[in-house]
């Protein structure tokens, strides 16, 4: 894979970074809204478990982004 292969996919690693930290942003607002509110808690569960896996992509990503900033000599 050459240099503009690996710039790619780490334009694409970091755009995907971006939108995911917005969608979990979004997600522990609303959290934090129905906090005083009447809530199903399953229905709580289910956003936090989101939230949870979401996170869990975001620490994926952020380790692919490193090993192409490693492999284009990038510290």
């Amino acid at each position: 894979m050459d240099d503009s292969e690996l710039r790619e996919q780490l334009k694409q690693v970091e755009a995907d970074l971006v939108r995911l930290r917005e969608e979990v942003a979004e997600i522990r607002r609303e959290i934090g809204e129905r906090w005083d509110s009447p809530t199903d808690p399953a229905e709580i569960a289910t956003v936090l478990t989101n939230a949870e896996q979401q996170e869990a992509l975001i620490e994926d990503l952020e380790a692919r982004r490193a090993q192409l900033l490693q492999r284009l000599g990038s510290p």
